[in-house]
């Protein structure tokens, strides 16, 4: 028996190592090119593998996927965190936390396409293709990142500083919310009408956006 467990530690721990190196990988390609260019043949060909063995870690590209999210998710948390304790107050803890989140996505865009490829699949669609312990994982990264932000609005509530009935429904919201102003701040545009039936475009800068989801944020948290 002891034998057995010597030989399966090196074989687990020669995996677990395989997979850092497919993920980190993953997410070079992902910074560089971005999520939808990115294919399995060009990351087994980063860590110099054939694509076979990206199937022997992964069930598939989805699975990938996720995974790679939960190594943003985990910048992203440790980002959050500082900034939720650079600031005293629960209402400038809250603007420090939403901008953090926006700085975040400007930096990494392929975070924002990663996140909501995957939130635009249904539950059971991602139960079928990703296996339970890779979700796990990534609840784990998402819900690291929604405390950071509910405990903000839970220590508001008890000061008096916000009005918030449920901080764990108004931190989901503003996550959900939130990738779609990154997408916003990446496109670069508004699309309004000059006139009846006449659509125009205007540009709206990173900066711009930022400033409206802080606001959104503040009024979110602070409405009676």
């Amino acid at each position: 028996m002891t034998q057995t467990r010597t030989t399966r530690q090196p074989a687990a721990a020669r995996r677990r190592a395989r997979e850092r190196e497919i993920l980190k990988a993953t997410r070079e390609l992902f910074d560089e090119n971005g999520v939808r260019d990115a294919q399995i043949e060009d990351i087994a060909r980063a860590v110099g593998v054939n694509r076979a063995i990206i199937y022997r870690h992964f069930s598939g590209k989805e699975e990938l996927f996720a995974l790679t999210l939960v190594s943003y998710l985990e910048d992203l948390e440790s980002r959050l965190a500082a900034a939720a304790t650079s600031k005293r107050t629960p209402m400038t803890r809250l603007v420090a936390v939403t901008e953090e989140f926006i700085d975040f996505g400007v930096d990494y865009p392929a975070f924002v396409d990663c996140a909501q490829t995957l939130m635009r699949r249904p539950g059971p669609e991602l139960l079928e293709e990703i296996s339970e312990s890779s979700l796990f994982r990534l609840g784990r990264g998402i819900s690291a990142c929604l405390t950071q932000l509910s405990d903000v609005l839970d220590d508001g509530v008890a000061t008096g500083d916000f009005a918030v009935a449920d901080s764990t429904l108004l931190a989901n919201h503003m996550y959900a919310s939130g990738l779609g102003a990154l997408q916003l701040a990446r496109v670069g545009m508004l699309i309004k009408e000059s006139a009846p039936g006449i659509p125009a475009i205007s540009p709206v800068s990173a900066a711009e956006v930022k400033k409206y989801v802080v606001a959104t944020a503040v009024a979110l948290a602070t409405a009676a």
